[in-house]
């Protein structure tokens, strides 16, 4: 009798057979068709080489008692009882309740703010790099912690000691006063290859222990919230009580560590990012030195360089990071650096996108010298500055409407008037009175400041026609809009 496909053992042997999954047996298989030679039935069918997955379960029983489950005692403002009482009839486990209580606990329903301190407790994971109790963690699973307990595989616990946690990377280093641990090896992020497999260890939901694992999704990820870190996406589960844990590749080396989800609901979605272990090290060390890390800054916000830009400033490619405003008196002014320059390397490192700038400029030690390779009206020049300190003053990233239309340009522009210059700050200018046309596609609006197109400074009306004429596909513009200065692109079709 046939045996059915809805049997285990007959499903994986039609799924090896198809080439789908690897065979299990004494060996891979290997194409028999020579290059050139004519495909047969037999070569078509047979997979060209048996897919083989890492031993999950060597690395877990020998990796996994180095990582530890992280308990934490804190408070935080809650709203008080009057304010809670309005919360009934939401259920407590809609994201929303949690978002009115954390709102309303600012600014009672009157606007008079109503918090008082509550105890909180939660969970996250670590895992040891120093046989003498040096553990490494996320900074927000320690934040504002007045307790922390630390758990081993074996059961034990320790009080932990918060050496110190920076913000910025995510990065919190503990202590605990023991001897003779376990420890993990340490990888380099540089040699780690996107569709790589990984695994995580960690305690999600507070069940310790749990082991997951995908692939690489991408490197040098960028988000909004954390641009000193060029993130590892990954598509391994990572849920709440996962941040701090350690990212593993196929060799048992830690090459990240386990911080943040992107999420609609609050849960694992498939997709996950995890702190470099490079940058996590290098923030390691600077703590366990001083108690604290430092990064340096630039001073200057950017922007994304899309097609519409490149087209403007006539790059080859839409790479690099668009300068939008400067800080005055800061590393940037002082290199020289002026709004329409698009810096491209950093020290030879290739800036890709607007995110790479601040992430390399933030791995660097206040005061170093650094080169930067910038692209302005339309060739490449080498700057020097010299970075400051990300304590004083971080740097900002700007940011605008990508929309762009057709057509003409469709603005309405007057030169500022003495009195308006000194309002707004500016030197020169002209007002945007009027949009229309490809200009209020790209997000333009009446009351902007028009500062330059195509890094030329916008000085009369009849510059910017020129600056329109010479254009090919689309025009730059530098505005000012309150206090921020952004560069939009415009389609002129």
């Amino acid at each position: 009798m046939k045996a059915s496909l809805t049997s285990p053992r007959a499903l994986v042997i039609a799924l090896a057979s198809a080439g789908v999954i690897g065979a299990v047996g004494a060996g891979a298989y290997t194409s028999a068709r020579a290059v050139g030679a004519p495909a047969t039935a037999a070569a078509v069918a047979a997979p060209a080489a048996m897919v083989t997955l890492p031993d999950f379960s060597t690395i877990t029983s020998r990796d996994g008692p180095a990582v530890v489950n992280i308990s934490v005692t804190g408070t935080e403002k809650a709203p008080d009882d009057d304010t809670m009482a309005q919360l009934q009839g939401i259920d407590p486990d809609d994201p929303m309740f949690q978002f009115f209580r954390h709102f309303q606990g600012q600014m009672g329903p009157r606007g008079q703010q109503q918090q008082r301190a509550v105890p909180v407790r939660s969970q996250g994971s670590g895992f040891i790099v120093d046989p003498s109790g040096i553990i490494m963690t996320n900074a927000h699973v320690v934040k504002d912690a007045k307790e922390v307990t630390v758990k081993l595989t074996d059961r034990r616990e320790y009080r932990a000691k918060v050496l110190g946690a920076d913000a910025k990377t995510d990065i919190a280093v503990l202590k605990i006063d023991a001897k003779n641990l376990p420890v993990l090896a340490l990888g380099n992020t540089k040699d780690l290859k996107v569709g790589e497999w990984v695994l995580a260890i960690g305690s999600p939901f507070g069940f310790e222990n749990t082991v997951t694992a995908g692939v690489v999704s991408a490197k040098g990820r960028s988000l909004p919230d954390d641009s000193y870190v060029p993130f590892i996406q990954t598509d391994v589960a990572v849920n709440p009580g996962n941040s701090g844990g350690p990212l593993l590749n196929a060799r048992g080396e830690v090459v990240g560590i386990n911080s943040q989800i992107y999420s609609r609901s609050g849960g694992y979605q498939g997709v996950s990012f995890a702190i470099p272990i490079d940058v996590a090290v290098q923030v390691k060390d600077q703590i366990v030195a001083t108690g604290k890390a430092t990064h340096a800054r630039l001073g200057v916000a950017v922007q994304e360089v899309n097609q519409a830009f490149a087209d403007s400033f006539k790059l080859d490619k839409p790479e690099g990071a668009l300068v939008s405003n400067i800080e005055k008196g800061g590393p940037g002014d002082h290199a020289g650096l002026k709004a329409g320059d698009v810096i491209r390397k950093v020290d030879g490192q290739a800036i890709v996108s607007s995110g790479d700038l601040p992430a390399v400029i933030g791995q660097q030690a206040p005061g170093k010298k650094v080169t930067l390779e910038v692209w302005r009206q339309g060739e490449r020049q080498e700057l020097q500055a010299r970075l400051g300190d990300a304590s004083d003053k971080p740097a900002q990233v700007a940011k605008a409407d990508n929309a762009a239309g057709q057509g003409k340009l469709g603005l309405a522009l007057r030169p500022l008037q003495p009195q308006e210059q000194r309002a707004a700050s500016v030197d020169g200018g002209l007002l945007i009175e009027d949009v229309a046309g490809p200009s209020a596609m790209a997000g333009v609006q009446a009351g902007d400041v028009l500062l330059a197109i195509n890094g030329t400074p916008a000085k009369s009306l009849e510059q910017v026609r020129q600056a329109v004429a010479k254009a090919d596909k689309s025009v730059a513009l530098l505005i000012q809009r309150g206090e921020d200065k952004i560069f939009v692109p415009v389609r002129l079709g």
